[in-house]
């Protein structure tokens, strides 16, 4: 089923969370809201499922207004964060509850309730904890069993919470390619809010970037991160160097590096803003033709496949470069070196 949000704008009280929001969402496609906190993002799913009522826009499903559905009536499942699970019920009675509850005409026999839940566990990898009570069950099993509870009553739609913010970065990791591999048997669209970019970027079929209370870019994890459509885009979506670069010619110069300028920007501008990603830099220990900038290494990371390296540029500033390992190897570094920092790839974003 597609989801609609047409010119969504909420406030509360002075405050606005969502100014003239409109998303489109296909059937079958996993969509994140990616933003850092107060950007709107969870009032936004909060409007799709019916727990908020917008000040103005509407919401359609299908193509259908269901701005004034209630919450059952827009049969949407929803997992929350922190899993709101029923403490005093087993797994299956927690996996059970929204189908005991239908009304009789429409609710499923004891067995029909039995042979779905115990589906679903499986589906979710845990109907050999049915009998334990969510206190026995780790944070990421205790989120699986909250997503089978949400998909119990056969939503057409599921939304998610920041449904991994409450656990630690390897369980987080495994628990997002699990969810990937589930949309995919699945296909149930699906919209899930994060604040975490690796999440959004490597889940998502596509992302919405908010800011503000604004969708400021949509689409594909590949094109938000390689074209983003703003500095804050490029600045959010992963670490990134920040530089002021002059204006010379119709060109913008960090140190010797030349690099043209945007179309839109003013012919006469004395400096541009230039956003740099660490592993768009290289290092060399002598200069080799390319454009670059001295620099002095002042620290070094080595754990993991990338380097991290810190160095101070000649004007004074710091600067960060990512490098891979082997290269690191070639190089040798140490602290305290003279090194010539170019740039591999000219992916940047000159605001004026």
């Amino acid at each position: 089923m597609s989801i609609e949000a047409r010119g969504i704008t909420k406030t509360f009280g002075t405050f606005t969370a969502l100014q003239d929001v409109s998303l489109h969402v296909p059937t079958g496609e996993l969509v994140a809201l990616l933003g850092p906190s107060g950007s709107g993002k969870t009032t936004l799913l909060r409007i799709i499922a019916g727990l908020e009522i917008p000040d103005a826009g509407a919401v359609l499903f299908d193509g259908e207004d269901a701005t004034g559905r209630n919450v059952r009536d827009r049969r949407v499942g929803f997992v929350f964060q922190h899993y709101a699970l029923f403490r005093h019920m087993t797994v299956f009675d927690n996996v059970a509850f929204g189908l005991r509850v239908r009304p009789r005409p429409v609710r499923p026999s004891r067995q029909g309730i039995r042979d779905r839940v115990m589906d679903l566990l499986k589906l979710v990898q845990l109907d050999w904890l049915s009998d334990r009570y969510p206190t026995q069950l780790s944070g990421g099993q205790r989120q699986r069993v909250a997503l089978a509870r949400a998909l119990a009553v056969e939503p057409r739609v599921l939304l998610l919470d920041e449904p991994f913010g409450a656990l630690d970065a390897r369980v987080r990791q495994e628990l997002r390619r699990w969810l990937r591999r589930l949309h995919d048997d699945l296909h149930i669209t699906g919209v899930f809010v994060t604040h975490d970019q690796e999440e959004a970027l490597e889940v998502a079929d596509r992302v919405v970037v908010m800011n503000h209370g604004r969708a400021v870019q949509v689409g594909t994890p590949e094109e938000v991160y390689h074209h983003p459509a703003s500095p804050f885009v490029y600045h959010f979506l992963g670490k990134v160097n920040l530089f002021h670069g002059r204006v010379e010619d119709g060109q913008v110069f960090v140190g010797e590096i030349a690099m043209g300028l945007p179309g839109d920007a003013a012919p006469d501008a004395a400096e541009a803003k230039v956003y740099v990603r660490p592993h768009h830099f290289d290092i060399d220990r002598k200069p080799n033709g390319r454009g670059h900038f001295r620099a002095r290494v002042v620290h070094i990371n080595p754990a993991g496949p990338q380097v991290k390296v810190e160095v101070l540029t000649e004007w004074g500033e710091m600067a960060h470069v990512d490098l891979p390992e082997e290269r690191y190897r070639t190089l040798g570094l140490g602290k305290g070196d003279e090194v010539y920092v170019s740039l591999k790839e000219e992916r940047v974003f000159i605001e004026t």
